[in-house]
């Protein structure tokens, strides 16, 4: 038997855990890279790997964690970050990551949700953390700043072996904390064996031994973590690059032959407008990966013309709940959808009632699938919120999303139902008329949210950004796009912004937008 098909009999199993997964090539391909430091190329084998996280587990057992345990991690990507937190797994103990723009005190209420009995933070996260009033967990220095005791003095010693623990599939591996466009935090509780399916998926799309995965989302984010897991577990190699930049991005492709990559669709529209792009070697890729945010079809389009290797476009949630993937090189024809139902999948469209609609009718899209949250932490009245139930019982997760199905059975996606805009009466959806903006050639990138109206009850507003070099006014794109909108769609006002507020994974924050919109003009 081949290694290649000795791993694809363990992958078929109904599970394994990651930290099991690690101690096998550390057996295996003890000296095949790891993790890989996009920033000083600082490189830790498998071997080194399962040593380290030895050293995590140990010291975590020495204070007294166990499964059950909570232990957060706020900092930017680096080597240390991914060992402790792999480690912490190894102990049985859940890991909850937090987004270092979060806020002081949007951090401590998720450290309250979570009951993290300790926290490991770099000198920026300790300093803003001190600044506001309040206890906090044991704080360790992922970097050993002065800030806190530092990560090497904490870890127990070379050669520490922890006490075996075995790992629960339904015990909680992450608790990943969504605020995205809303602003709540909400503790995601994601089990072990919801991120086996995720290793299951990924082996038929070239992860393996030889796949080398370069990173510049935040580990924090379940956009990096689909790829960061399933390429630790499938023994390949993992470059960190802790703050995305274009040109640094395309050199670490180039130089260390890059296989797999997941970036986000804004970060996909940079690459691909950088004057640079053409003259990097890039034909090392096997597959690029996108998920998060509203892909443009134009921008699909350029990447499979130009970047080598295939472009899989993932849409679901971090609740899980259904997953659809639009394998954009085997359907050019599709790029203005998100793909078709994974096997074992199930997606549906229902109407405000709840009640299934036909298909090519538009309506939130709810799903279920092997790979779904167990509820959001302490918070049943939010879990209960999330969730559909069919004729026959069985639990779907609500997206929030609202779209509709062809007749070949591919989704497309309208809006977030909580962007739709009533206007007048009708639904408006702000990804027809972003569209439409976007085709004027000033227009760099475009929003469009709902304001209040005191004739319609509310009524689209335009945000956009200019291309460099290009000018228009608010007026003259206002009356561009409503000469090719519809009656009921048209636009009300467009403003001029230099940028788009974004979220650390590229989407953009339509919540802001509406409260810089609202504080500009309190009489609405």
């Amino acid at each position: 038997m081949t290694a290649r098909t000795e791993l694809e009999a363990i992958v078929e199993q109904n599970f394994n855990s990651l930290s099991d997964m690690v101690r096998r090539h550390a057996r295996t391909d003890a000296q095949n890279v790891a993790l890989l430091s996009g920033v000083d190329g600082r490189k830790l084998s498998y071997a080194q790997l399962d040593q380290e996280m030895d050293r995590v587990a140990a010291a975590l057992q020495h204070d007294g964690f166990g499964p059950g345990d909570v232990l957060a991690i706020c900092a930017t990507a680096s080597i240390a970050y991914a060992v402790v937190y792999l480690g912490t797994l190894r102990a049985g103990v859940a890991v909850a990551p937090l987004a270092p723009a979060a806020g002081a005190d949007a951090l401590r209420a998720m450290l309250d949700n979570a009951a993290a009995r300790m926290l490991f933070v770099d000198v920026e996260v300790a300093a803003a953390l001190r600044a506001t009033p309040g206890s906090l967990p044991p704080l360790v220095a992922l970097d050993d700043s002065h800030v806190a005791p530092g990560l090497r003095d904490w870890l127990a010693p070379a050669g520490a072996q922890p006490k075996p623990v075995s790992v629960d599939p339904d015990s909680p591996f992450n608790i990943i904390y969504s605020s995205g466009t809303t602003g709540t935090p909400k503790g995601i509780v994601q089990s072990h064996r919801m991120r086996w399916q995720h290793v299951r998926r990924a082996l038929p799309l070239g992860y393996g031994a030889g796949a080398v995965t370069l990173l510049s989302t935040p580990l924090y984010s379940n956009t990096t973590l689909v790829s960061f897991i399933p390429t630790i577990a499938l023994g390949g190699t993992v470059i960190l690059m802790p703050k995305f930049d274009v040109a640094g991005f395309l050199s670490l492709a180039e130089k260390h032959r890059v296989t797999h990559s997941m970036l986000v669709p804004v970060q996909y529209k940079r690459i691909m407008q950088h004057g640079d792009f053409g003259k990097h070697d890039l034909s090392s890729f096997k597959m690029k990966f996108s998920t998060s945010a509203p892909f443009e079809a134009a921008v699909k389009a350029d990447v499979l013309m130009r970047w080598p290797g295939g472009l899989t476009e993932w849409y679901g949630l971090t609740e899980g709940g259904g997953t659809c993937v639009l394998r954009a090189h085997e359907h050019p024809d599709k790029l203005h959808t998100v793909g078709h139902p994974m096997d074992g999948h199930d997606i549906r469209i229902i109407d405000e009632q709840g009640n299934e609609v036909a298909p090519g009718t538009a309506g939130e899209v709810v799903g279920r699938s092997p790979a779904m949250m167990s509820g959001y932490y302490k918070d049943p009245e939010k879990s209960a919120e999330a969730e559909w139930f069919d004729a026959q019982g069985e639990r779907y997760i609500r997206t929030g999303d609202v779209g509709r199905f062809d007749g070949d059975g591919f989704l497309t996606l309208l809006d977030r139902k909580k962007d739709m805009i009533i206007s007048g009466g009708f639904n408006v959806y702000p990804s027809d008329l972003e569209a439409a903006l976007a085709q004027h050639e000033a227009v760099a990138e475009a929003s469009v949210i709902g304001i209040p109206s005191e004739r319609w009850g509310e009524t689209p507003l335009g945000v956009v950004v200019l291309r460099p070099g290009k000018q228009a006014t608010g007026e003259e794109l206002t009356a561009w796009a409503n000469q090719r909108l519809g009656k009921t769609q048209r636009l009300s006002a467009v403003q001029i912004a230099a940028v788009l507020p974004r979220s650390a994974i590229g989407k953009v924050l339509k919540r802001e937008l509406r409260d810089q919109y609202l504080k500009r003009t309190p009489s609405q």
